[in-house]
């Protein structure tokens, strides 16, 4: 499309005023530049004028890029010669000064209209026109432009109107309820269920057990947790994490305890052979250095109830204490080793480097005991039951759970002796006999029966299961086939925890055959010979297969070779030499097939 050029654009708004020349005439002031009006009158006249202004003029523009005006209508975009630029320049106008760049201001359509503004709207006028450039007139829209550029357009009465309409709606929606006033009911009384199951919650954590229906506390602070004493997984699971062949392995809370006899026999063994007073107190001192763990009188009465004999407890006084923060007329307990006629030295017993060694066999011996018995107990609660005798048993059941054998209790320490003290509710019913009311006396007899009922208790012993019932997954299958599987299943573990180290070697060397036979036969093929030496075999072999193994070792592996299959690897001594010959031609899969069933066969004995 046509380029308009700025210099018709001029020149035709000068046609149009009919500006006079600049030269020829003054500048012409605008009668809106009125002088400066107090502010009180600003103020007042402009709050009720508002709704009666006219549309201010917009502000100042450059004509559209590519606006049409029908004087140039038609024109084209090509260079126009000086004489046809004058030509189209008005009368009076002269030809070089019509290119100055000026902005064209809104005129108004109707001037009949600005004619009859009112006297108050125009002196309202001439005060928003007087107002400082730099003060800023913010519109209903909330658009800040300045008064130098332009006044906004004021809204009419139809958009008042419309924005209180709005603002109505609003209110109204703000009032309305969260819910229907009929539900209102209902979810308060859900509401409140739910704050009396959470009290309830609370209170079954707290232990307090109070009623369902009490009222739901304000305060709303989570309680502390409770203290569980569950032990750490090191100690719970310690029995599957040790490297070593499977036995009569003792929990995590006996080997510790085993340690601490270790402990208290060394320093003990000390102290009695200077014939210096063990004293409890030292012995403490003295284990607590070399485990860094608590010894306790607790873990003392457990080891007298795991070893009766092995010290004889007293309470005594009189004891040097130098400067142990006692006094020396107080009780002490003090401990003294029990030897045999035969512990002497001089004529006066001693405590040997043997005889602690055999004390501390005898400790874990009792402590095996002890666990044996939570086994059979164990083992008596299966289904089928089973009976293994302890002296043939070499291992715990696969589900027997070792380290969750209840602790030992501890054996009851001498007491230092209390005098003219009550401590219990006998002493003070015998003492206070016929000097208190007949109901304090019976109150107090009940007290002593219970105490004395609760004082006698039996040894615990760990809770067995009790025997699985059928599951679902069983239902259908006969009774006489789920008996004979079990029974087959409970003969297979009596077998297992009967086996002694021998067997399990032998199961061992068993289950590596089939593999060995592979590389056995691969060796033979690829030295071409019938026969070899046994130092060249068992070297060969040792440097092929995956597990390291001495050569002795693998010689006994070989002979188990000719020991089970004959027909297939035969050993043959020749003077000083030993030499193994192998038949290559035997199938190496039924050679396989017969060790794997060789070895199951040994796992049922």
């Amino acid at each position: 499309m046509a380029q308009l050029r700025v210099t018709d654009f001029f020149g035709r708004t000068k046609a149009a005023t009919g500006a006079p020349d600049k030269r020829g005439s003054r500048r012409v002031k605008t009668p809106l530049a009125a002088p400066p009006v107090p502010r009180e009158d600003k103020e007042a006249g402009a709050s009720g004028v508002l709704s009666t202004l006219p549309p201010p003029p917009a502000s100042p523009r450059t004509p559209a890029r590519g606006g049409s005006s029908p004087v140039l209508v038609g024109r084209v975009s090509r260079k126009r010669s000086r004489c046809e630029m004058e030509a189209e320049l008005p009368a009076g106008a002269q030809p070089g000064k019509s290119a100055r760049k000026r902005l064209e201001l809104h005129r108004d359509e109707e001037p009949a209209a600005r004619s009859t503004t009112s006297l108050g709207t125009a002196r309202h006028l001439q005060r928003v026109w007087a107002e400082p450039v730099s003060a800023l007139i913010f519109c209903v829209c909330g658009c800040c432009v300045s008064p130098a550029l332009t006044v906004c357009s004021l809204p009419t009465q139809e958009d008042l109107a419309a924005l209180r309409c709005r603002l109505q709606k609003v209110k109204t929606l703000a009032q309305l309820p969260l819910v229907a006033a009929g539900a209102s009911t209902e979810l308060r009384s859900q509401l409140e269920k739910a704050r009396q199951l959470e009290l309830c919650i609370r209170q079954k954590k707290k232990g307090s057990g109070a009623p369902p229906g009490a009222q739901p506390s304000r305060d709303t602070t989570p309680a502390a947790p409770k203290h569980t004493s569950i032990p750490p997984a090191y100690q719970r699971f310690h029995t599957l994490a040790q490297d070593l062949p499977p036995g009569l392995t003792l929990p995590y809370k006996f080997k510790v305890l085993a340690e601490m006899f270790r402990s208290v026999d060394t320093i003990a063994g000390m102290l009695f052979n200077r014939s210096e007073t063990i004293t409890f107190a030292k012995v403490k001192q003295g284990v607590q250095d070399m485990m860094r763990k608590q010894f306790e009188e607790r873990h003392m009465g457990q080891i007298k109830a795991v070893y009766p004999t092995s010290y004889r407890l007293r309470q005594e006084k009189n004891i040097p204490t130098f400067g142990n923060g006692m006094k020396k007329s107080d009780y002490q307990l003090t401990l003294e080793p029990v030897l045999g006629e035969e512990e002497t030295v001089d004529g006066r017993p001693h405590l040997s480097a043997s005889c602690l060694l055999q004390r501390r066999k005898e400790f874990h011996r009792n402590l095996v005991n002890i666990v044996k018995q939570h086994h059979k107990a164990f083992l008596a609660a299966l289904n089928p039951p089973m009976v293994v005798p302890d002296e043939k048993l070499t291992r715990w059941h696969p589900r027997f759970k070792v380290d969750e054998v209840p602790d030992i209790s501890p054996a009851q320490l001498p007491q230092p002796p209390q005098e003219d003290k009550l401590t219990t509710a006998q002493e003070v019913l015998s003492t206070a006999r016929g000097m208190l009311t007949p109901k304090m006396e019976k109150a107090l007899g009940n007290l002593a029966l219970r105490t004395t009922e609760a004082s006698v208790g039996e040894p615990v012993v760990s809770k067995a299961p009790s025997p699985a019932s059928t599951s679902s997954a069983l239902k259908g299958v006969s009774q006489a086939l789920l008996e004979r599987i079990r029974a087959k299943e409970a003969q297979k573990l009596q077998a297992l925890m009967t086996r002694d180290l021998q067997q399990e070697e032998r199961l061992t060397m068993l289950g590596r055959l089939p593999a060995m036979a592979r590389v056995l036969r691969n060796i033979f093929v690829a030295e071409k010979k019938q026969a070899l030496t046994m130092e060249v075999a068992c070297a060969r072999m040792s440097d092929s297969y995956d597990v390291q193994m001495p050569p002795g070792e693998m010689e006994k592996h070989l002979r188990l070779f000719s020991e089970l299959l004959p027909d297939w690897v035969g050993i043959h001594t020749i003077r000083t030499d030993t030499y193994i010959k192998l038949d290559k031609g035997k199938d190496l899969s039924l050679i396989t097939e017969r060790l794997t069933k060789a070895a199951k066969e040994a796992e049922t004995l």
